[in-house]
C-alpha cells in the first residue's frame, strides 16, 4: 500500500495536511526528520503511517504514560495494531503485550523514556526489528524547552545501544531555534529533514480580559460554550480546587485536575472529561500534554502562564477538529508577581551545574516578561504570538480581541521619542527606573524620589509627558518594549535602551498604537454547530455515538469527531462509497460502524 492508500484506509483522510506526507517520504527513505507542527496540525499521522509501511516495530518515546491508553485505542479503533508498556499496567496487561511483541504482532509500541532504562526494556528491543524511533513532544530534551525532562537525555544512549540505528523522527509543537538545534544535537540526529509547518492556527479566536471578577468572566464564558468540552488553567493547585468547588456549587459539570491528586483520580478524572462525563476540566499545567480530545471548544487560563511556549501549546488544545474555538486569558498584574515567585522559588537541578541553572533561570524571566507583554500590548495578539515564533504576519487578524475591539488610531513617533530621550538623560545619571516610577517622571508627578534628586529643577525631561494620561503613558512604553524599541533588564526589571533604540532615535520611524475604546474587550460568538448543519440529525448522531463509545469503552471522538459527524450532516450519507467520502472515515470504521450511522442518517431523510 502507499502512504495515501493507508491514510484513507485506516485514518479515513483523503489527502495528507501540510507537511506531512514530506516527512512521511523521507521517513520512508530512511532519513531522520524533525517536525515542528503546531498542536492539532496531525503530528502522530506522520510517524503511524511510515510504522504501517516498514517492517518490525516502531517505538513511540511519549511522556505521559497516562495518556498512552488513549492513543492505543484510538489507533486499534483505526485498526492499527499498538500498544504500550508502562508501570502503571497490571501484571496480566504487561505479560499479554510482551507476547504480542515477540509474535510480532504489534506495529506501533508507546514506551516512557523512562521505561528506556530498564534493562529488559533493551533487552526486548534489542530483541525484536526497529526500523524506526518517534520521539514526541521532543522539546522536553532541551534544557532551555519550556519542558525540560532529564528522562529525556536517555534517549540517545538507547539508541546507540541498538543492534542496527533505526531512522528518527522527533516531533514537537513549540521550539524555538535554540531548543530546535537542541533537539538535533542530543538526539543525536543526522542531517535531518526539517518541516516547520507554522505556527497560525486560524480557527482559535485569541482574547485577553482583564476583569475585576475573574470568576464571574469565567462563568460567563462557560456558559456562552453549551454542548461543548473546555479546559481551565490555573497557577496553582489551591485556585484549582477553589475554582471546581464553585463551578461546582453553580450546577456547573466540572472536575479537577493537579499533582497533588493521587493516580487513581487523576486517572477519573481525566477519563470524566474524554468520555464527555464531565464537561470542563479544572487544573494546572500538569494536565494536558498528549490530550487528543478534538470538541474542546474552549481552553480559559484564570492566571496568565510563565511563557509563551505554555500558553501556545495549553490554548492550542481547543479546535483541534478545525473547529471555531475560543482561548481567553484572564489578566491581573499579580499573575505576573506569582509567576515570578514560582521562578525564584523553583528547587535545584542537582545534575546541572550552577551556571547553567542561572541561565535557565534568567531565561524563564525573559519568558515571562514577553508572556506579560503579549498581555499588556495594545496590537494584534496572533501577530505578536507568530513575531514570537519566528514567523511574519499583518498586523490584523481578525479573530482577537485586541482587532475586535472598537479602537482609534494613535500617532505615538513624539512621544516615543520624548521617552526614549528621558530614559537616556536619567541613565547619564546613573539612575534606572521602571514603567511605573518613569511614568511619574515623565507626567511631571512629585514623588519622594522625584524630589530626592531635584527632577524639576535638574532633569529637562522631568513633565514632559505631562498632558499624557497616566495610563496612556504606561501603554505607550508597553507598545515600545513588545515592539522591542526598549528592553527590560534585572532581578527587579527597569528600562533600558539598547541597539534598537538608537535606530529609533536615528531614523524616527512613524509608530502608530491602537488605542481600544471599551473598557472590556470583545468576546468571540459562542460555539455553536455551523449554519449548514441540521442540528436534530447531528445530536441523533452523537447518541448513537455515545451508545457505541460506551459499549466499546473509548471516548466518543475516538469512534468518529464531531467534525466527521458534521460532515455526515452535510453529505447525507447511505451507501459504502459514499460514507467513506467523510472526512476521517476509513474502511475500517465503515465495517465498524458504518450501518449504525448510516440507518439514522436513511431515517433521518424519510421523516
Amino acid at each position: 500500500m502507499t502512504p495515501q492508500e493507508i491514510l484513507q484506509h485506516h485514518f479515513g483522510y483523503a489527502s495528507f495536511r501540510k507537511g506531512q506526507e514530506e516527512l512521511i517520504t523521507h521517513l520512508l527513505d530512511g532519513q531522520d526528520v524533525l517536525g515542528i507542527m503546531p498542536t492539532g496540525a496531525g503530528k502522530s499521522i506522520c510517524y503511524q503511517v511510515p510504522a504501517l509501511l516498514l517492517p518490525g516495530m516502531t517505538v513511540v518515546i511519549s511522556p505521559l504514560i497516562s495518556l498512552m491508553q488513549d492513543q492505543v485505542n484510538a489507533l486499534r479503533e483505526n485498526g492499527v495494531p499498538a500498544g504500550c508498556l508502562n508501570s502503571a499496567m497490571d501484571d496480566a496487561d504487561y505479560r499479554e503485550t510482551l507476547r504480542r511483541i515477540r509474535r510480532g504482532e504489534v506495529r506501533i509500541l508507546y514506551a516512557a523514556p523512562e521505561r528506556l532504562e530498564t534493562q529488559h526494556f533493551l533487552s526486548l528491543c534489542q530483541e525484536t526489528e526497529i526500523p524506526l524511533v518517534a520521539v514526541d513532544e521532543a522539546h522536553c530534551v532541551s534544557q532551555w524547552g519550556q519542558d525540560f525532562r532529564p528522562s529525556y537525555l536517555k534517549i540517545a544512549e538507547f539508541l546507540e545501544q541498538l543492534p542496527r540505528r533505526p531512522v528518527i523522527g522527533a516531533f514537537t509543537a513549540t521550539a524555538t531555534k535554540e531548543v530546535a538545534e537542541d533537539i538535533v544535537r542530543i538526539l543525536g540526529l543526522q542531517q535531518p529533514f526539517r518541516v516547520t509547518t507554522g505556527f497560525d492556527r486560524k480557527n482559535l479566536f485569541f482574547g485577553i480580559e482583564q476583569p475585576r471578577d475573574k470568576f464571574r468572566a469565567l462563568v460567563e464564558i462557560i456558559r456562552a460554550h453549551p454542548d461543548t468540552a473546555g479546559i481551565v488553567y490555573c497557577l496553582s493547585r489551591k485556585l484549582v480546587e477553589q475554582v471546581t468547588a464553585d463551578l461546582q456549587a453553580l450546577g456547573i459539570s466540572a472536575t479537577r485536575y493537579h499533582a497533588g491528586l493521587s493516580d487513581e483520580e487523576r486517572r477519573k478524572n481525566q477519563d470524566d472529561l474524554l468520555y464527555d462525563r464531565v464537561s470542563v476540566m479544572v487544573a494546572t499545567n500538569a494536565f494536558g500534554m498528549g490530550i487528543d480530545k478534538s470538541n474542546v471548544g474552549f481552553v480559559v487560563h484564570y492566571n496568565m502562564p510563565k511563557d509563551l511556549e505554555s500558553y501556545y501549546q495549553e490554548a492550542g488544545r481547543a479546535g483541534r477538529d478545525g473547529s471555531k474555538a475560543d482561548c481567553i486569558l484572564l489578566y491581573n498584574g499579580s499573575d505576573v508577581r506569582l509567576n515570578q515567585f514560582l521562578i525564584e522559588s523553583s528547587g535545584r537541578n542537582e545534575k546541572l551545574p550552577e551556571e547553567v541553572q542561572q541561565r535557565i533561570r534568567q531565561q524563564d524571566e525573559e519568558r515571562l516578561k514577553r508572556m506579560t507583554f503579549y498581555c499588556t500590548q495594545t496590537g494584534c495578539l496572533r501577530h505578536y504570538m507568530l513575531r514570537y515564533f519566528g514567523e511574519t504576519s499583518g498586523q490584523y487578524c481578525g479573530n482577537c480581541s485586541r482587532c475586535l475591539a472598537n479602537y482609534e488610531e494613535l500617532d505615538i513617533s513624539e512621544a516615543a521619542l520624548k521617552i526614549l530621550s528621558c530614559i537616556y538623560h536619567l541613565h547619564k545619571r546613573k539612575l534606572y527606573y521602571g514603567v511605573n516610577a518613569l511614568t511619574d517622571i515623565l507626567r511631571g508627578k512629585e514623588t519622594e524620589k522625584t524630589e530626592r534628586y531635584r527632577f524639576p529643577e535638574t532633569l529637562s525631561t522631568f513633565g514632559i509627558l505631562q498632558d499624557v494620561s497616566e495610563a496612556q503613558c504606561r501603554d505607550i512604553i508597553r507598545f515600545l518594549l513588545a515592539e522591542e524599541w526598549l528592553t527590560l533588564s534585572g532581578k527587579y526589571p527597569v528600562l533600558t535602551l539598547d541597539r534598537n533604540s538608537a535606530r529609533l532615535l536615528q531614523e524616527r520611524p512613524t509608530l502608530i498604537m491602537h488605542i481600544q475604546k471599551e473598557t472590556q474587550p470583545p468576546r468571540a460568538a459562542a460555539k455553536a454547530v455551523p449554519a449548514d448543519i441540521d442540528d436534530s440529525l447531528f445530536q441523533k448522531l452523537r447518541a448513537v455515538r455515545k451508545e457505541i463509545a460506551e459499549r466499546e469503552h473509548v471516548p466518543p471522538y475516538v469512534v468518529f469527531t464531531d467534525a466527521a459527524l458534521q460532515d455526515m450532516c452535510r453529505k447525507l450519507p447511505v451507501s459504502d462509497m459514499a460514507f467513506l467520502s467523510v472526512s476521517g472515515v476509513g474502511h475500517v470504521k465503515l465495517e465498524k460502524y458504518g450501518t449504525a450511522f448510516m440507518d439514522i442518517i436513511r431515517a433521518h431523510k424519510t421523516t
